[in-house]
């Protein structure tokens, strides 16, 4: 088995601590499920606080006495050469970060999601990624998980028939959107909302490479803080797409709870899937009417003991370096879910 060298910029919540939350499924963080696979060695950590950056190594040790650490990229990419670089920091330090480490031109650069904080900066990034040769990996999890997989593979294999309605829904507690944390990234629409775009497109696109999924965008409800009109607390678009010709993203910041949940309705059947929620019915001759069809849950289609989202999304990094594999998720459809959310954020801004 060929080993890679891996290394990370970022070693707070999704670069390592969310590792040990009890209630996730495992592994949770990039450094947990870096130090899973086998085909990867991982040699080094950046972080600009040095608390966080020490009790990574402190762990990280446990596996390689010889990790190094560095409290800025500057010195972390001029250490040494790494195969794979994980760029985990928060969303108004991507740009930098990136355009960094792309320059250093390791075999592959793991991205967090969103790709950046605008489409202009992700322009920047695409752009640096084409002139030095750099393939990047967007971790937008939900491609890789097993749940996920499967209702896609059922879209795709006709069982749904054709789909008519997609319903997709995200409700936090966190603003949908004010222009005063445009800088910092610090809304649910970026924050949360890209998981939420991302994974309709996923669900509706033919491949990865597709350059349009989601077109004539149009925003159908916004509701403003009554003390802050400029805070966007509830937000509905409503979009078309080549597979679909009603598709509808409703995000809430006004909710006491973390929900997120898709509903794709097809003319031969309907799934429901998203966080605690995975249920597959198909048509089948009606217990209740004669002469009527109605749907029941599709009892060939179980539900997977284990997404593996972070494993997944890590061993296709591995599978893509070995040549076996393409990248599931990539600059392409990063971007693709970038501009919706800032068409979204434009209209909001009308």
């Amino acid at each position: 088995m060929k080993k890679y060298t891996a290394a990370i910029i970022g070693t707070g919540r999704i670069g390592f601590s969310l590792g040990f939350d009890k209630k996730r499924e495992k592994p949770a963080s990039h450094t947990m499920a870096l130090l899973e696979n086998k085909a990867i060695k991982l040699v080094a950590g950046c972080d600009t606080f040095e608390d966080s950056l020490n009790q990574w190594k402190r762990y990280v040790s446990r596996f390689n006495r010889d990790v190094k650490t560095y409290s800025s990229a500057e010195q972390f990419l001029k250490a040494q050469k790494y195969d794979i670089i994980v760029i985990a920091v928060n969303e108004d330090s991507h740009l930098d970060t990136a355009l960094q480490a792309i320059a250093a031109q390791p075999r592959l650069i793991i991205l967090e999601k969103p790709v950046a904080l605008n489409t202009a900066d992700g322009d920047k990034i695409t752009q640096a990624a084409e002139k030095y040769g750099v393939p990047v990996l967007v971790n937008h999890e939900r491609r890789f998980s097993e749940d996920y997989k499967i209702a896609k593979a059922y879209i795709d294999s006709g069982m749904l028939g054709k789909v008519m309605c997609v319903n997709a829904r995200l409700d936090s507690g966190l603003r949908v959107y004010t222009k005063e944390e445009e800088a910092t990234g610090a809304y649910s629409l970026l924050h949360d909302g890209t998981h939420l775009v991302d994974i309709v497109m996923f669900l509706l696109e033919k491949d990865s490479g597709e350059k349009e999924v989601l077109k004539k965008m149009v925003i159908t409800n916004i509701t403003r803080d009554e003390e802050k009109p400029d805070v966007v607390r509830n937000v509905t678009a409503h979009f078309e797409s080549d597979k679909c010709p009603d598709v509808n993203v409703s995000i809430s910041g006004r909710s006491r709870y973390f929900g997120f949940e898709v509903d794709i309705i097809g003319t031969e059947g309907r799934i429901k899937i998203g966080n605690g929620i995975f249920d597959f019915t198909h048509r089948q001759q009606s217990k209740l009417y004669t002469g009527f069809y109605s749907l029941e849950s599709d009892k060939k289609i179980r539900r997977p003991k284990k997404t593996r989202y972070f494993s997944n999304m890590i061993q296709n990094a591995v599978d893509f370096l070995d040549g076996k594999s393409e990248l599931k998720s990539n600059l392409q459809t990063g971007m693709n879910t970038l501009t919706v959310l800032q068409e979204i954020k434009r209209q909001l801004a009308e």
